[in-house]
């Protein structure tokens, strides 16, 4: 039977678990690191030996998520899991405490007019935080929000993952972490 002329698309999808809870960091196409920072007293937060975080219960967590892009790419999401004992602080919310200063250009005014970051739309959720950006040129790209440590516990981490939406087969992801609420 003739099928026509033409080439012939096709995609193959999986989804899996991982058989143990320590991840690695993987690269195809995207480098990705996270790393957590204290920001009210230098000793709320520690990264001891054993690659575990310690953080204070009750404390502000600056999050950092660096994403590396070895070339242009198009429709990305980056999306960093949320320790179950954080929470994501949101400014948008009414009674959140103002937790990103907006840049400003010579003389101290905001640049409305300018997008000082490499995003378009973020979304802040219970157990996830996304950034989202329809492309995002070559170079080092920072994605920074605050975190609140609400409940003791010891917690897997997984691992913050990079990816072109529309070809998920170009992605990156950090390593998993364990975080200690004391």
């Amino acid at each position: 039977s003739d099928l026509g002329a033409g080439r012939l698309y096709y995609r193959l999808g999986m989804k899996y678990a991982p058989t143990h809870l320590q991840i690695p960091p993987l690269e195809r196409g995207f480098s990705v690191e996270r790393r957590y920072e204290a920001v009210d007293d230098n000793r709320d937060v520690s990264h001891k030996e054993d690659g575990s975080w310690r953080i204070k219960a009750g404390s502000k967590v600056k999050v950092t998520v660096t994403m590396v892009c070895p070339t242009m790419r198009y429709h990305v999401a980056l999306v960093d899991p949320l320790p179950a004992g954080l929470e994501a602080l949101n400014p948008a919310l009414r009674g959140t405490e103002p937790v990103r200063p907006m840049p400003t250009a010579r003389g101290g005014r905001p640049r409305w007019w300018w997008n000082p970051w490499w995003y378009e739309h973020e979304n802040l959720r219970d157990e996830r935080v996304e950034a989202f950006s329809q492309w995002v040129y070559y170079g080092v790209h920072e994605y920074t929000y605050f975190a609140r440590a609400t409940t003791p516990g010891n917690f897997v981490v997984p691992p913050a993952k990079a990816e072109e939406m529309y070809h998920p087969e170009t992605f990156g992801r950090s390593a998993s972490d364990r975080v200690i609420v004391e």
